[in-house]
């Protein structure tokens, strides 16, 4: 029984036969795409589980392909990156990549972050009741991984709702970059500075859905962030 559907996209068919055979060994089913207008036909068409996109694609570069994407799903992305530049992997992490992998790589480094990204997007099946959060006019379902603000349902990526549901769980308590990278199961080097990143997201999305009730994510600085309620006066 296949673990997933993956799709992975590079226009190096040396990589994309590589990494295809360590995914396959691991049980996960591989779809293939060559350059980004592919990547994107194939996406809708076949509804992959997690994609891993590189960033330099013919036709229509990663970063565009990632950007349409999210229009319209919420599908965990791997972004490969030839690039040593903060600012790229910064970008992609921006529009809504999950994590991101610097070529070159060990196949067996992007087979644990698919593991990884995959565990954070698919919500633990338990026999308790799932947990909701409610402040103001944010309510978050953490059995359907779904968070509303004012009625109208946040599009988060896996990552983004993890850091959400967390600051909600410890509403006015200041969390740091270290205790939000130990509850999404991560901690390697470089990684924390990509935590500002899907807050800064989180703020955005946050902002573009309430009407004052909501709630606010506080940076405090040199420690971390708190989530707090907020309150028309």
């Amino acid at each position: 029984m296949s673990k997933g559907k993956i799709l992975v996209v590079d226009d190096e068919q040396k990589i994309v036969s590589t990494v295809r055979a360590y995914l396959e060994r691991e049980g996960y089913h591989v779809l293939e795409a060559n350059d980004g207008r592919q990547a994107l036909e194939i996406s809708q068409q076949e509804q992959p589980d997690l994609i891993v996109l590189d960033l330099m694609l013919p036709e229509i570069d990663g970063l565009e392909v990632c950007r349409q994407i999210r229009r319209s799903s919420d599908v965990p992305i791997i972004m490969l990156t030839a690039r040593q530049e903060d600012a790229d992997k910064l970008i992609g992490l921006e529009l809504g990549a999950d994590d991101y992998v610097t070529k070159p790589f060990s196949p067996r480094e992007l087979v644990a972050r698919v593991k990884v990204v995959l565990r954070r997007a698919r919500p633990v099946q338990t026999h308790t009741t799932p947990s909701r959060l409610v402040l103001g006019e944010l309510s978050l379902d953490e059995g359907r991984f779904e968070a509303t603000c004012h009625g109208q349902l946040l599009s988060l990526t896996a990552t983004e709702f993890r850091i959400l549901a967390a600051l909600a769980r410890n509403t006015g308590r200041v969390l740091s970059r270290a205790q939000l990278l130990d509850i999404l199961g991560e901690s390697y080097e470089g990684y924390e500075r990509t935590i500002d990143v899907h807050v800064k997201n989180l703020r955005r999305k946050l902002a573009s859905a309430s009407t004052g009730k909501g709630c606010n994510i506080t940076t405090v600085h040199g420690v971390g962030y708190k989530l707090q309620e907020l309150h028309n006066d």
